[in-house]
């Protein structure tokens, strides 16, 4: 299926894999590309020098195009844009910050961006600062997250209406029949993050995969609006960060409760009461761990069956 983003990244199909914290290592973002779709290194979670290894390997691992998401809220980042840039990636995903501050930058280096946005206010900024392509995340997404709590159902139209560039939608987008509606919306592409964290490949915790398994209609809720919005499912922390915010906690007093490595330690060491397990409300649909390429082709051979029977509908 060649479209505006299979071309843009040259890739077989429509499929990006989300660059999660704690979960995207060189050997998922290599066995996603490998398998046709777009792998992501999820940089967010990695030291430069962590990050170089990740590249490194990952080029050996896959020769098809594969990119590194990296979330602009984080101190070192022109440490980890030097790294980038001198490993040759050749497609970067920012997130979680302003696009005007290295949008410029890596386009200087010829390298293909793409701006991850909440809103159509982002979206028309981030066009405007010249990415390739913006990531319409919907409120049902896991990770960072809007403020706005918009959903991708209501998100992508309103994004694709605004900008000129592809749209890649995400958010609670897990099965191939979620993605055909995707398509019927405006996008070009859908971004999938919970999906792949259960993934064989993924370097999250097997503990942490297994939780996922087993969330139901719920389990996830978003959290931390006031600081950084990220969708957690529920445990001990989750219900601390719940009362601190009803009991009205500001940012300061939510960075404090935070802590440091709180992610390491729920999503990559397993800590399932004590750590932060950010997830998507389409974890609930999730059922059991597989290779990264079983994932994908069973999304895309979904997504051709969807296809086929609207094409059959009669009204």
């Amino acid at each position: 299926m060649a479209n505006s983003i299979t071309n843009l990244f040259q890739i077989k199909y429509p499929i990006i894999q989300a660059g999660m914290v704690w979960c995207s290592g060189w050997r998922l973002a290599s066995a996603v590309s490998n398998a046709g779709g777009l792998g992501i290194i999820g940089a967010g979670s990695m030291y430069p020098e962590v990050l170089r290894e990740h590249i490194r390997k990952c080029k050996v691992a896959t020769a098809h195009p594969f990119a590194v998401n990296v979330p602009l809220l984080y101190p070192n980042i022109a440490e980890l844009m030097e790294v980038i840039v001198a490993e040759g990636v050749k497609i970067v995903f920012t997130s979680a910050g302003n696009p005007a501050t290295w949008t410029s930058f890596l386009k200087e280096k010829g390298i293909t961006v793409v701006h991850v946005v909440a809103n159509t206010k982002f979206a028309l900024k981030a066009e405007a600062c010249g990415v390739d392509a913006v990531v319409a995340e919907g409120f049902e997404a896991g990770g960072h997250n809007g403020r706005e709590e918009t959903t991708t159902l209501c998100l992508v139209p309103l994004v694709k209406k605004a900008v000129k560039i592809p749209v890649i939608a995400a958010g609670g987008i897990g099965s191939g029949a979620a993605m055909l509606a995707a398509f019927a919306l405006g996008a070009s592409a859908v971004q999938i993050g919970s999906a792949f964290a259960v993934a064989m490949e993924s370097s999250a915790h097997p503990d942490f995969k297994a939780k996922i398994l087993h969330a139901q209609e719920g389990d996830t809720q978003l959290r931390l609006k006031k600081l950084v919005p990220v969708r957690l499912l529920k445990n001990d922390f989750a219900e601390e960060v719940a009362l601190a915010e009803a009991a009205g906690a500001d940012a300061d007093q939510l960075r404090v409760l935070l802590g440091r490595a709180r992610a390491k330690a729920g999503m990559f060491e397993g800590d399932l009461e004590n750590g932060e397990l950010e997830i998507g409300q389409v974890s609930a649909a999730l059922t059991h761990v597989a290779p990264a390429a079983e994932i994908l082709q069973q999304i895309w051979q979904e997504f051709l069956t969807a296809k086929e029977r609207l094409q059959h509908l009669k009204f």
